[in-house]
């Protein structure tokens, strides 16, 4: 028998169920394991704070995720780091396909993006939410999410097929 209120188990299995996929989408916001896991911290805080609201809402993951995106845009604003090296110990394992270095320079493209577009890239094609989701969770125009989203592409496709230099004849 649980000795805490209904909403506070239901809190924890809230986290308990989602804690892994919002990693994963910290992860893609914020390019560090460690900062991801802080991100998350940060916004299931926030969250806890309101959850009985919050909980009654159609998708408190999207609450959340919302927490997420704005914590992380303050949080590049006041850093101002431009690019953070890859640990050791963010290195993902082995893989047999040879994924890993793929995954290693989306995740590098993701990082010299500014933060709301990269949230914009982020939400729309990991978390894999529509454009009007994705413009609410923003607060933003769809219009807005559509020119983010395309002006991102443009750029990571730059990054991650950059074109060479012509050399002088």
């Amino acid at each position: 028998m649980s000795t805490h209120s209904p909403a506070e188990d239901s809190f924890r299995a809230f986290v308990e169920q989602q804690w892994g996929p919002l990693v994963r989408v910290a992860y893609l916001l914020t390019g560090d394991r460690g900062h991801a896991e802080d991100l998350v911290q940060a916004a299931l805080e926030k969250t806890h704070r309101k959850w009985g609201r919050v909980s009654q809402m159609e998708a408190p993951v999207a609450y959340v995720r919302k927490a997420m995106v704005n914590t992380a845009t303050s949080w590049r604003r006041r850093r101002r780091v431009s690019e953070v090296p890859l640990l050791v110990t963010d290195s993902p394992a082995a893989d047999a396909y040879g994924s890993i270095e793929q995954r290693q320079q989306v995740v590098a493209a993701l990082r010299r993006l500014p933060p709301r577009m990269r949230a914009v890239l982020v939400l729309r094609y990991f978390a894999d939410l529509g454009e009007a989701e994705v413009a609410d969770l923003m607060g933003c125009s769809v219009g807005t999410v559509k020119s983010q989203a395309s002006r991102g592409l443009d750029r990571l496709r730059a990054h991650l097929n950059p074109v060479p230099e012509r050399t002088r004849a």
